[in-house]
C-alpha cells in the first residue's frame, strides 16, 4: 500500500512538472516576442525620454564590482545621474566608485554614507535616503552585483511614460564570478527562477518586483508610502512591486534581461543564499510556496525509479526517471539558454537536473527554520515576510 502511494506520487509529480515545463516554454515564447516588440518601439523614442536617477546601494568590494558599476556609466541615454549609498565611510566599495566616477565626469554622481540603518532591511533604508536627494522623477533601483547592456536604461524607463504603469522590473540570468558553487547558483537563477517568473507573467501578469532592477516613478512610490512602507520585509523587491500593484498600477516585466553576478562562494554560502531566497518566498507568498513542490521533476523521477521495481514495473520506473531528466534538460536549454540568454546554461544541459534536485531539497529546508543570514546581519522571519534584524554590533532592529 505504501509503495503504491509513493509510486502514485511519482506519477502525479511527473505529470505536474511536465505541465510546468509546457507553461514555461509558452511563457518564454511570449516573453521573447514582447521583447522584440518593445525593442522596435523604444528605438523611436530614445531622444524624448525623461531624466533618470539610478540608485545603487553598495556593501564591500564584491567580485566584478568595477565591471558591474561601470556598465551603468556606459548607457545610451540622454540624461541620468547615479547615486551610491554605503553604511560606513570606510566601505571597501567606495574607492572603486570614486575611481570610476573620475573617469566619467560627464555623468552626475553622488555618494551617501547613511550610517547604521535603523530599519530591519538595510537596503531599503539606503534606497530611502537616496530617494530623498534624487534629482529626477524616475528612479531605477539596482543591486551592486548587476551588470547591464547600454540600452538598459532606455528599456526600463520607457514604459513609465504610461501613467498607468507604476513600476518596471527585469528578469535576470545568473553570471558566475568563478568556482563550482557560484556556477551552480548562477544556473539556478537563469533556469529555475526565470521559469517561475515567466509562468507567473503568462498566467496572471507581473504583480511584484525583482531585486536586480525595479524602476518606479516618485508618484507611484509616494502612493504606497515610499520605501518606509516596506522597511520591515526581507523580500523588499517583492513587497515593493506588490504594494504598487495593489495601489492600482500596472507592473511591467521588461524584455531586457540583466546579469546578476554570483560571487565566488563555498557550498555553505551558496546554501545560505538560496535558502534565504526560498524562505523569503515562503513568507511573502505563503499560499503559493507549498505548490512549488509540484514544479520539480527529478525527485519524482527518482521516486519512480526506486518504487516501480517493487511493484513489478521496472521499465516504467526507468521511463519516468528518464522523462524527468529530459524534462529538466529541456527546461535548461529553453529557459536558461534561450529565454534568459545564459551561455553557461546551454553548456550545462546534461547536468542541470542535479540543480533541480538541489532546488527541491532547499524548498524542503525552507520550512525548517525562521532564521536567515545576509551579509553581516542575522534575521528572524515573522508572519507575512516581516523580519527582526540583529546587526553585527549586536543591535536588534524590530519591524515596527
Amino acid at each position: 500500500m505504501i509503495l503504491n502511494f509513493f509510486f502514485a506520487v511519482a506519477v502525479i509529480g511527473t505529470i505536474t512538472s511536465t505541465i510546468v515545463l509546457v507553461l514555461a516554454i509558452v511563457g518564454a515564447v511570449q516573453f521573447r516576442r514582447n521583447a522584440q516588440r518593445e525593442r522596435k518601439a523604444f528605438e523611436k523614442i530614445c531622444a524624448d525620454l525623461p531624466p533618470v536617477s539610478v540608485l545603487k546601494p553598495v556593501h564591500g568590494r564584491e567580485a566584478r564590482l568595477k565591471e558591474n558599476l561601470e556598465s551603468f556609466f556606459n548607457q545610451k541615454y540622454p540624461k541620468y545621474e547615479i547615486l551610491f549609498a554605503a553604511d560606513e565611510a570606510d566601505d571597501a566599495a567606495l574607492p572603486v566608485i570614486r575611481e570610476i566616477c573620475a573617469r566619467y565626469p560627464h555623468i552626475p554622481t553622488r555618494i551617501l554614507v547613511t550610517g547604521p540603518p535603523p530599519w530591519p532591511n538595510a537596503q531599503n533604508y539606503c534606497f530611502h535616503r537616496m530617494t530623498e536627494v534624487a534629482a529626477y522623477d524616475i528612479l531605477v533601483t539596482s543591486d551592486s552585483d548587476v551588470e547591464v547592456e547600454p540600452d538598459y536604461l532606455r528599456d526600463v524607463a520607457a514604459p513609465l511614460l504610461d501613467p498607468k504603469v507604476g513600476a518596471v522590473t527585469c528578469a535576470f540570468r545568473g553570471k558566475s564570478a568563478g568556482g563550482p558553487w557560484s556556477a551552480l547558483d548562477a544556473m539556478g537563477q537563469s533556469v529555475e527562477f526565470t521559469a517561475g517568473v515567466l509562468i507567473a507573467n503568462l498566467l496572471e501578469g507581473t504583480k511584484y518586483g525583482l531585486g536586480p532592477t525595479i524602476a518606479v516613478r516618485k508618484d507611484s512610490l509616494a502612493r504606497i508610502g515610499g520605501f518606509a512602507a516596506i522597511r520591515q520585509y526581507l523580500s523588499n523587491d517583492f513587497a515593493l512591486g506588490n504594494a504598487i500593484y495593489r495601489a492600482g498600477y500596472k507592473i511591467v516585466l521588461s524584455g531586457r534581461v540583466v546579469d546578476h553576478v554570483s560571487q565566488p562562494m563555498t557550498f555553505r554560502q551558496m546554501w545560505e543564499r538560496q535558502l534565504r531566497w526560498a524562505m523569503g518566498t515562503r513568507y511573502s507568498r505563503p499560499k503559493g510556496h507549498p505548490g512549488e513542490v509540484l514544479t520539480f521533476a527529478v525527485p519524482y523521477g527518482i521516486l519512480a525509479l526506486v518504487t516501480a521495481p517493487f511493484l513489478g514495473y521496472p521499465w516504467l520506473g526507468a521511463g519516468l526517471f528518464a522523462a524527468a531528466w529530459l524534462n529538466r534538460m529541456v527546461e535548461c536549454w529553453v529557459i536558461g539558454g534561450w529565454a534568459a540568454g545564459d551561455l553557461l546554461a546551454r553548456r550545462a544541459v546534461l547536468i542541470y537536473p542535479f540543480r533541480d534536485l538541489q532546488g527541491f531539497i532547499i524548498w524542503c529546508a525552507s520550512y525548517l527554520s525562521k532564521r536567515s543570514l545576509w551579509r553581516d546581519n542575522k534575521y528572524v522571519l515573522l508572519k507575512g515576510g516581516r523580519l527582526v534584524a540583529r546587526r553585527a554590533d549586536g543591535a536588534v532592529i524590530n519591524p515596527e
